[in-house]
């Protein structure tokens, strides 16, 4: 048998044909590659609701059943998320904390495993404006639009070692404390901030810098890191980073380099600091804010559940993996 699925218009055009020739449930069933309990409930739900004079019978027309079934999927999307529901309260929490659709989804799954909740039904309700309070603008990542190719620049500084020498280790993920490091700017002359990230369990630390200045930067590395469990550190080719050899003295540590041209190399942290521009876009002014406000911003992150990791949140895989 076929897994489920809805009934198609030439399917009931079919199944109407049969039922007039008189076939029974079950060779009908067999005929469209159906459970017979599949039929009996296709039909039961859209015949006529009077008997037909001509011979006591319920008849079942093709086009009713069609237009029938259109109706109650309608209804049904309509009151996917009934307002006050738990499931509605808990979407409009999540998107509140700035979580995706399919984060929400996927994590109202993993602690009610009896219910389901889809990814396009919390899209289909933000772009209805049928959630209070939430916009596709203000409370998705990407505002609505679709994703675009960023081209970075250059290698500008000569490094000892590169990504592609990474031992399996680091590969493969398997271990806290290999971290791919990178910078987020503000506008011309507003700041930026240093971020890294655990490879294996995602997790976040950054740190304001006032500029782009390598000893800046080298203090930030070595103050987002304090205390963290660092085996590695895997960094972009910007001159910032110049500093790296000092960083890996202190660090007691190895610095790696991505290729030119080839960000990918530190996809984890690449995809991280997209998840940051979301609350500081292209010319923020990071000389504006206090590290209290970032602070609040990475723990945001860091508590969102990821698909990667099973749903589980950054924080949590990190905590149990020091545990």
């Amino acid at each position: 048998m076929l897994s489920y699925t809805h009934f198609t218009l030439e399917e009931r055009k079919y199944l109407q044909e049969l039922l007039e020739k008189g076939y029974s449930l079950r060779k009908i069933a067999s005929f469209l590659g159906r459970a017979p309990s599949s039929v009996s409930r296709e039909i039961a739900r859209n015949r006529s609701k009077t008997k037909c004079k001509a011979d006591n019978s319920y008849h079942y027309h093709h086009w009713r059943a069609q237009i029938l079934a259109t109706i109650r999927r309608r209804q049904q999307r309509q009151t996917a998320l009934p307002p006050g529901s738990p499931v509605y309260c808990y979407v409009v929490e999540k998107l509140n904390e700035y979580w995706s659709p399919e984060e929400i989804a996927m994590r109202w799954r993993l602690e009610h495993p009896e219910q389901t909740l889809g990814t396009s039904t919390i899209y289909r309700y933000i772009w209805r404006n049928a959630l209070p309070g939430i916009r596709k603008k203000t409370h998705l990542r990407r505002r609505g639009k679709n994703r675009h190719l960023v081209h970075h620049n250059c290698n500008v500084i000569h490094p000892d070692r590169r990504i592609p020498e990474w031992p399996e280790e680091i590969v493969t993920r398997s271990r806290i404390g290999d971290w791919e490091g990178d910078t987020v700017y503000g506008g011309i002359g507003k700041g930026l901030i240093v971020t890294l990230v655990d490879r294996k369990s995602r997790y976040l630390r950054a740190c304001l810098v006032q500029s782009r200045d390598a000893g800046q930067i080298r203090e930030a590395i070595h103050a987002a890191l304090k205390g963290m469990p660092v085996m590695s550190v895997s960094l972009d080719n910007g001159s910032e980073f110049s500093q790296f050899r000092e960083v890996e003295r202190e660090l007691d540590t190895l610095v790696y380099f991505a290729e030119p041209h080839k960000p990918w190399q530190r996809g984890t942290n690449e995809n991280t600091n997209g998840l940051l521009r979301f609350f500081f876009p292209k010319g923020f002014d990071f000389h504006a804010i206090t590290d209290e406000t970032l602070q609040t911003v990475v723990a945001s992150i860091n508590n969102r559940p990821r698909k990667c990791l099973g749903w589980r949140t950054p924080s949590e895989i990190f905590s149990v993996a020091l545990a």
